[in-house]
């Protein structure tokens, strides 16, 4: 009788496993001071406060649709955290930094997972980056927001966030809404891709409840984590396939859907995505429309979302490519960011 050998049925479509640096190394090798610290806490509870209606500013998270030059987004920041400066009585305003991009099908997939640009995937090498800049960010009194996709990455960057966003393509995975239960800071929901919103509350309610569920811990082993729930989590409307949905219409029947499921009435509007037709030119049409109408008492709107970089539009990854332009989506330029913010807070003073 012929002798058959075991052969191992997993990993056959597994090129190689490569060390990752654990997220306490990471920490240690780039520490928050407590200053950054307060930033952080601080620009949490503010948020929280709006979203609860005990503060009557707009929240305003506002940034590159990602980033993958630090330089270029830190110049960003500068300019961003004077102009929050001149608001701050109107807005709170947070700098989107958005370093893993959700692909539809296949693309860049963000400063973390391919910092070079080039196919490397230096993952370590875009954490360190990733963190370093949100430091940088902080230490101008700025604090930022994030989305998150790798349910592993939070342990490296959370400490340092702010404000947490789910993508319309994740809004349905229960590994997001276990995600989002345990996340210390505030976190929107994006509707789906198609403009329907059931899932994105339906998410809120799951985020809402302790959850537990498999991860890793602080020194990047295996765990089991025990949550206790985020009642801090919203709806963001986004628009969709079948078109915008930041219209008052759109906005009472989200607030009647969140509503009937017992959850707060509060709703963040992105002004980019379905809502401007992707195109980065509407942006400022549709914050101008959302304006007009917060100026006229319009409630139940906590927040506006927008793209913005430096420079106007998009480019593809390659030589000689424009400083402060997406690679992404296609984003506002700075001149016409710094107007649209003046009108949201101008918004905010005629609405008192």
């Amino acid at each position: 009788m012929s002798v058959v050998t075991a052969v191992a049925q997993d990993n056959h479509r597994i090129n190689q496993f490569s060390p990752l640096l654990s997220p306490a190394l990471l920490r240690h090798e780039l520490p928050a001071h407590e200053t950054m610290a307060a930033t952080v806490a601080q620009a949490r509870a503010e948020a929280v406060d709006i979203l609860d209606g005990r503060d009557d500013r707009l929240l305003v998270v506002v940034g590159p649709c990602s980033i993958h030059d630090t330089d270029a987004a830190l110049e960003y920041a500068h300019r961003l955290a004077r102009l929050s400066a001149s608001v701050s009585d109107e807005l709170r305003i947070v700098m989107r930094a958005y370093f893993e991009k959700p692909r539809t099908t296949v693309g860049w997939k963000g400063l973390i997972n391919d910092p070079h640009l080039d196919g490397t995937f230096d993952v370590n090498t875009g954490l360190r980056l990733a963190r370093r800049l949100l430091l940088d960010v902080l230490a101008l009194g700025l604090p930022v927001g994030c989305e998150f996709l790798d349910p592993i990455t939070p342990q490296f960057l959370t400490d340092l966030v702010a404000w947490g966003s789910i993508g319309a393509r994740t809004a349905a995975s229960q590994t997001h809404r276990q995600l989002c239960s345990g996340l210390s800071m505030p976190v929107g929901i994006k509707n789906t891709t198609s403009g329907e919103v059931a899932d994105a509350v339906d998410g809120i309610r799951a985020a809402a409840a302790p959850h537990v569920f498999m991860g890793v811990n602080a020194d990047g082993l295996a765990a089991l984590v025990s949550t206790a729930g985020n009642p801090d989590c919203h709806l963001v409307l986004r628009g969709g396939a079948n078109g915008p949905n930041y219209s008052a219409e759109h906005v009472a029947a989200a607030l009647g859907r969140l509503r009937a499921a017992g959850l707060p009435e509060r709703v963040i509007i992105d002004a980019s995505h379905g809502n401007s037709g992707k195109d980065h030119a509407r942006q400022p049409v549709v914050a101008g429309d959302i304006a007009a109408r917060i100026a006229g008492g319009e409630r139940g709107i906590a927040g506006v979302m927008l793209e913005s970089f430096l420079v106007a539009g998009r480019q593809d990854v390659g030589p000689n490519m424009t400083r402060g332009q997406s690679v992404t989506d296609a984003c506002m330029a700075w001149d016409t960011t710094e107007s649209t913010v003046q009108q949201l807070a101008a918004a905010v003073r005629a609405r008192r």
